[in-house]
């Protein structure tokens, strides 16, 4: 007996290690296929070094080589993140990051401070909305980049950074711990004359210690101090949560909203996923789990592996109140998961227009190399009825669908003015003046002049009423989301056909003025002695208001800015 099982031993070890060595084999032959295949790319890259006719940035190579490969999979949303960028990625799809916790854009050459986040070092400190910073740590910031003065604001957590502050007023409207502005090259810099502190103004330094800040995404209908009123109709006692993105943070924040709102009586919800683009699908999952007790909540399906589910659990589930849940074109990923999960469930109406259609599950991959990473597609959402949110060129159905009597349309106009209302009800003041009443639910609606938001504002009144979901807007129109897509795809051609005929009349006009010159040298059009580098572009809004700058990141651009590469510099970024 005892030989036989050293006989099986010895079998199962010999199938073991031949199966190891099979498996090795494969492995082996399938990194020398890779190496194979990347022979080419390397043998190019050897050519361009020794003959390309100037010197080249190999690592600007190494990005455009990786970024070229993945473009040819024709999905816009696998991309490679360069080590130098993981940082800031990393602070979007988390939320987290470490600094003074303000969101500020360029103002005048210096920085201003749009608002404090709720309960951060900066807003701590007493920094407030419109204040000016001139300096960080003693040096002037005079038309600095934005980028490089958000880098020093950042830092490790518990280390202080002290910020030369300008604001209107006088040494009576300091904040406690303010101290006599000192700036050391406020008179000259690298970039010229500084100005001094504007009429009416005070300059005080004001030192900052950094801390870990992770952004709110659960905003409320109004700002009350640092805090958010969630109650739109204290009459009806109807609860409003507005939610941004979709972060680690979210939840959480979103069940103690839910809680305060059931503590003041709440009768109904509305959750307000309009121009959410999306993020975690861990907590767009916890989120519906939050109002579901059964169900599916969202499949998804890939290539590398079976379909898998997410089932809601009863343990935690907030109570069944009524809930609309408003969504429009920019709702997408995250909150179509979220939206259609409630909807398929019966567990909320959805008010407004058909979603965006983002349905598909992403992974994050450090590179062994440390190089950077890869945010790659490898499935796709489906809802518990089958349906596919992802978008397609040929999809004639996708995202999610407002309920029947439950579409409701926003004019470019209506949607203008809500943004506005939304940016400045997010801007933490010192002076939180009421507009006018709050507590009253029809001058709201009049007030905020949404008419999606009062639409599902009068479906809950009524359900509280007589039990029933009664019709508040009409049914989506055979026809108009094709002809939604057709007006987006006739515009982008408008726009195609507009810029080669300026680029033609560019041209036109280059060919007469250089006619008898002396050819240049291929894209040499500026003299070496005269080289147009760098700049700016300013984006505004319809109020001439800033609200992103480019900065120009080629040299020796032609004084037309044909084709001129440019970088996103900021538009309002947090820090």
């Amino acid at each position: 007996m005892q030989r036989n099982k050293i006989g099986l031993a010895s079998v199962l070890l010999a199938i073991l290690v031949t199966t190891l060595a099979v498996r090795l084999t494969i492995a082996a032959s399938d990194n020398a296929s890779k190496y194979t295949w990347t022979e080419p790319v390397v043998e190019v890259l050897s050519e361009v070094e020794k003959r390309f006719y100037k010197d080249t940035d190999l690592d600007a190579l190494q990005v455009a080589a990786i970024r070229g490969m993945l473009e040819e999979l024709d999905d816009p949303y696998t991309e490679y993140i360069p080590k130098v960028d993981v940082a800031d990625f990393n602070k979007d799809i988390r939320g987290e990051y470490v600094g003074i916790g303000a969101a500020v854009r360029p103002e005048s050459g210096w920085v201003m401070i749009v608002s404090p986040l709720e309960d951060s070092p900066a807003y701590k400190s007493g920094v407030e909305a419109e204040d000016l910073v001139v300096a960080v740590n003693g040096k002037s910031i005079w038309q600095r980049d934005i980028d490089d003065v958000i880098d020093e604001l950042m830092g490790e957590p518990g280390t202080v950074v002290m910020l030369t502050i300008e604001r209107k007023g006088d040494a009576s409207d300091l904040p406690r711990g303010a101290q006599a502005a000192t700036i050391t090259d406020a008179v000259q810099t690298d970039n010229g004359e500084a100005p001094g502190p504007m009429t009416g103004s005070v300059r005080f330094d004001l030192p900052i210690t950094r801390d870990r800040i992770i952004t709110s995404t659960v905003k409320g209908i109004h700002r009350e101090g640092d805090s958010w009123n969630y109650m739109i109709d204290p009459v009806d006692k109807i609860g409003y949560i507005r939610v941004t993105q979709f972060t680690g943070g979210t939840v959480p924040e979103l069940f103690n909203a839910c809680r305060s709102l059931l503590n003041d009586g709440m009768k109904g919800l509305i959750l307000d996923l309009r121009f959410n683009g999306g993020g975690s699908l861990a907590a767009a999952i916890d989120m519906a789990d939050l109002f579901l007790r059964e169900g599916v909540i969202v499949e998804t399906r890939g290539r590398s592996g079976p379909p898998q589910r997410a089932w809601a659990r009863p343990e935690n589930t907030l109570p069944d109140f009524p809930m609309v849940v408003v969504v429009n074109g920019a709702s997408a990923s995250a909150s179509e998961v979220v939206s259609g999960a409630l909807s398929d469930n019966g567990r909320a109406q959805i008010l407004g227009e058909r979603t965006f259609g983002k349905g598909i599950v992403q992974g994050l991959y450090n590179l062994p190399s440390g190089s950077g990473q890869l945010k790659i597609t490898e499935q796709y959402y489906y809802l518990p009825s089958g349906r596919c949110i992802q978008r397609e060129d040929d999809s004639t159905e996708w995202g999610v669908d407002p309920d029947p009597g439950f579409y409701v349309p926003m004019t470019d106009e209506q949607v203008t003015n809500m943004l506005r209302l939304r940016r400045d009800e997010d801007i933490i003041r010192a002076d939180q003046t009421e507009a006018c009443c709050w507590d009253d639910p029809a001058w709201i609606r009049d007030h905020l002049g949404d008419p999606q938001l009062s639409a599902a504002m009068d479906a809950i009144s009524a359900r509280l009423i007589t039990g029933e979901w009664a019709p508040v807007g009409g049914d989506t129109p055979p026809g108009t989301l094709d002809l939604a897509a057709l007006k987006t795809a006739e515009r982008t051609r408008e726009l195609l056909v507009r810029e080669l005929v300026r680029n033609g009349k560019r041209i036109e006009a280059l060919e007469k003025a250089t006619r008898g010159m002396t050819p240049l040298e291929p894209f040499d059009l500026i003299p070496d002695d005269k080289p147009l580098e760098g700049g700016h572009i300013d984006i505004r809004d319809a109020e001439g208001n800033i609200i992103a700058t480019l900065k120009i990141t080629g040299n020796d651009l032609e004084r037309w800015l044909v084709d001129a590469p440019v970088a996103k510099e900021t538009a309002d970024g947090s820090e």
